[in-house]
């Protein structure tokens, strides 16, 4: 790729803000960890460093102009260990305590997948202290209101002190076109530039209420039938919302968007409309899901985890374009970073 490195994302994964970036014009490099992503950032493409964020910093992109990342989920999900949200508090103490320049052990967070929820910060401090802001920072995480919401709003305090305009919020990915009901913790900022969450495209869905039905400004949203080539109608079974009856397993019929798409995608059952079993989703179908293109190079091992901890498509092109539209007061586009 020829293209100047603009983007630096973080915890970069299978490509999905990545790919996103590149659909708004925007091109990056990615660092993760994971072998397995980081095959298929490089089958895909995306330029990527298979390291630690922890070992790296702004210092090393000093040209990019913009960070982007989704930290770890796993220690706030409701289906993890609830780590992250044990430390609720400490993390919140340690974002106000980095902003005001003060050492941060991590380790005192315990979990150290825990601590990452961090490493945003770090790096666009770091930056802003060397001389060398970050213009515009996206960041993205599972919605957890309550938790992951109050980080991204302590990080809005602290990135505001520092001269950054900043909007945060709850995003639903159907109403940016993707065939899946996925909630997403955001944080947008700019330097100096006003900044907003990206307006909705699409429609939301609501159960029972037809595609077609709703704001006449906005799109339907879009199904799994009209994201997938395969025969209607079929009926999704997922593992979601039992209370440990298998009886009560959540249901998605193929003329409404997926539930949400997670590592355990593989074990969702597939019926036609007699009841009969269907062949499960393939890693290309589950990808659409996320919004990818068809023939994502999907590469290595534990393929569904890497499309379920993927940030979709459509809503990191729509993150990005956020961060970089013009604006009444910018007046125009920020100029593009020269190539590294």
């Amino acid at each position: 790729m020829n293209a100047p490195v603009e983007l630096v994302e973080l915890f970069a994964g299978a490509g999905g803000l990545g790919a996103g970036a590149e659909d708004a014009g925007i091109y990056g490099q990615g660092i993760e960890w994971d072998v397995n992503a980081v095959a298929t950032r490089r089958a895909a493409g995306l330029p990527t460093i298979h390291a630690d964020v922890r070992r790296h910093g702004p210092a090393d992109f000093p040209r990019a102009r913009i960070l982007a990342g989704g930290p770890p989920c796993q220690t706030f999900t409701i289906a993890g260990y609830g780590a992250g949200r044990a430390v609720l508090a400490d993390i919140l103490d340690a974002v106000k305590r980095m902003g005001a320049r003060e050492t941060v052990d991590p380790q005192l967070l315990g979990d150290e997948r825990t601590s990452l929820v961090l490493e945003p910060l770090r790096w666009i401090l770091e930056a802003l202290d060397a001389g060398r802001p970050f213009e515009a920072v996206v960041l993205e995480q599972v919605q957890q209101v309550q938790q992951v919401q109050q980080v991204w709003n302590a990080y809005a305090e602290v990135l505001r002190a520092e001269g950054y305009d900043v909007a945060t919020g709850v995003l639903r990915t159907e109403q940016y076109g993707l065939s899946q009901t996925r909630r997403r913790a955001v944080l947008v900022a700019r330097l100096g530039i006003p900044v907003a969450l990206p307006t909705p495209t699409h429609r939301p869905y609501k159960r029972g209420v037809p595609q077609h039905e709703g704001d006449p400004a906005l799109k339907p949203w879009v199904s799994m039938g009209e994201a997938l080539n395969r025969p209607e109608p079929f009926t999704v079974i997922s593992n979601y919302g039992t209370g440990g009856d298998p009886k009560n397993r959540g249901r998605r019929t193929s003329s409404e968007p997926a539930a949400t798409v997670t590592g355990k995608i593989s074990r969702f059952r597939i019926v036609d409309s007699a009841g009969n079993e269907q062949p499960r989703f393939t890693h290309s179908e589950a990808g659409r899901l996320q919004g990818f293109p068809a023939d994502w190079p999907w590469s290595g091992n534990d393929i569904a985890q890497q499309v379920g901890n993927a940030c979709p498509v459509p809503l990191a092109a729509a993150l990005a374009q956020a961060v970089t539209a013009p604006t009444a007061t910018a007046g125009q586009d920020l100029a593009p970073a020269q190539a590294a």
